[in-house]
């Protein structure tokens, strides 16, 4: 029913909001991160080498048309900084103008190229009516197949809190703005406690909290000590608002960005009496001005008894947890050892095993995801469509093979992502017309630098030998070079 799609948590629109996701604390509309993106493809439009913002999931509906092909590289440390590390390699001289290039999104390149670095790739074709989600940190990009419409949006479980620190610390040494304060949505996490339902997920805010109160608490210390004026007691800053993050608040956060990290100062600022606009974080306050540290001040948002109060509540409801899932799978194990004893003293002998395993409790049972229960009442009677899914069932791929013998096309039906197309042009000259097509498109494609379009055409050119290379495995022989036959695309492995 419409209504079932209006409110069900399937809904790109309702993800971030739903139960146990972090993003439903940020009430503001970010594009893209809490509010669903529209993507509208054509044929090999593609969606460069990224991953997202904040290190986030990512979840991405197919509405309508053809196939999109996905290549993905594991969040994985090992994996994530193997990529960074092959675009260095191939891209080091554009990288000397524009270091954060890969935030840019801007780039592409074959999978082949990760393979040769021994970085795990995978990919999948992603037909209508499939989601594909992505983990923090995990890269990916690919293309469309053909015209085709999809959406994709962000949210976080409370496992994300980890890789959020990463991205944060990314983005500082960058000086790249977040499109959220990571520091901002611990603490509301931090003042919502009773969200956090296992001790797993709290002892990493809690880890994560840790960090942050005895790192904002130990530069304090060690400012004031070298002249830097506290007055806190002089001043009277509006206290942070900690039950969520709305318009108003993101507003605030954007004005206390520190000037060389672009980090919001969050707990607590320096500033100068120099300037009247420029704040700094504590980290980064000797490169804010050349003034003697006498005539710089913190501004201080939450005191030091603020921060130790909300780290002792995280630590105690953590411990609290902990002794609570002890407790639960003791008393477990104990029902489990009791149902097992009384069974098997009341067990006939002609009773097989099987049977009575079935009276056995498991021990470990996975919670139900809210709103399963409404969705299993209202879909309870209908069938389920075991059928692979396809863009078209009707569809049939050419494949055309050359025969020695006698050349001739041959066709057999293969999935869309099958064997290598090849083309028999009836004319050399249309072979050359289209070359010069293809190498006018190429042309304008390429940048303007020297440099990098040596590298651009090194890129291109690993590209084609793994094309001619993915074909030979495909084929038992390869057309002569002196036939019509060319290859215009080939399956990557």
């Amino acid at each position: 029913t419409p209504d079932f799609y209006k409110e069900t948590w399937w809904n790109l629109n309702n993800i971030p909001s739903a139960p146990d996701s972090v993003l439903r604390h940020v009430r503001v509309g970010i594009n893209g991160i809490n509010v669903p993106w529209m993507y509208y493809g054509c044929m090999f439009s593609t969606f460069c080498w990224h991953n997202e913002d904040n290190y986030l999931y990512s979840i991405n509906y197919h509405h309508k048309g053809a196939a999109k092909q996905w290549y993905g590289v594991p969040g994985t440390k090992k994996d994530s900084d193997g990529l960074e590390k092959v675009f260095k390699s191939f891209l080091s001289i554009k990288m000397r103008d524009v270091p954060d290039l890969l935030h840019h999104i801007t780039t592409i390149f074959s999978p082949r190229l990760l393979q040769n670095s021994d970085v795990g790739v995978c990919k999948i074709l992603q037909y209508p009516g499939e989601f594909v989600v992505t983990f923090p940190r995990a890269f990916h990009g690919g293309f469309s197949l053909g015209p085709n419409a999809g959406e994709a949006v962000n949210f976080a479980t409370h496992d994300w809190i980890a890789y959020g620190s990463d991205a944060n610390e990314r983005y500082r040494s960058y000086a790249r703005p977040a499109v959220f304060s990571h520091d901002r949505l611990t603490f509301t996490m931090a003042n919502h406690l009773h969200e956090q339902k296992r001790y797993g997920t709290c002892s990493l805010l809690l880890e994560e909290l840790e960090h942050l109160v005895n790192e904002e608490l130990s530069l304090r210390t060690q400012l004031i000590e070298t002249g830097v004026r506290d007055v806190s007691n002089l001043i009277t800053l509006p206290r942070n608002r900690l039950d969520q993050l709305d318009e108003e608040s993101a507003d605030y956060d954007d004005k206390r960005l520190c000037h060389a990290c672009k980090h919001v100062c969050f707990f607590s600022a320096v500033a100068c009496e120099c300037s009247q606009t420029k704040v700094s974080c504590l980290r980064h306050s000797h490169y804010m001005c050349r003034c003697t540290p006498h005539r710089r001040y913190l501004m201080i948002w939450s005191d030091e008894d603020e921060l130790k109060t909300t780290l002792q509540n995280v630590r105690t409801y953590c411990d609290t947890l902990k002794q609570q899932e002890e407790d639960k799978t003791q008393q477990e194990s104990t029902t489990g050892t009791t149902a097992n004893t009384t069974t098997t003293e009341n067990k006939p002998k002609s009773e097989s095993p099987s049977k009575s395993s079935k009276n056995t409790p498991t021990i470990y049972q996975l919670p139900i995801a809210p709103g399963v229960e409404k969705d299993r009442e209202l879909h309870k009677h209908e069938q389920i469509n075991l059928e692979p899914v396809l863009a078209d069932p009707n569809y049939i791929q050419p494949v055309r093979t050359y025969d020695p013998n006698k050349p001739k096309v041959t066709r057999s039906a293969t999935s869309m992502a099958g064997s290598p197309v090849i083309t028999t042009p009836s004319t050399s000259t249309n072979v050359m017309e289209e070359d010069e097509k293809r190498r006018q498109v190429s042309d304008g494609n390429e940048t303007s630098d020297g440099e990098d379009s040596s590298i651009h055409n090194k890129i291109n050119h690993t590209n084609q030998q793994g094309d001619v290379a993915s074909s030979n495995s495909d084929t038992n022989t390869l057309p002569p070079t002196n036939s019509n036959v060319r290859i215009v695309s080939a399956d990557i492995q």
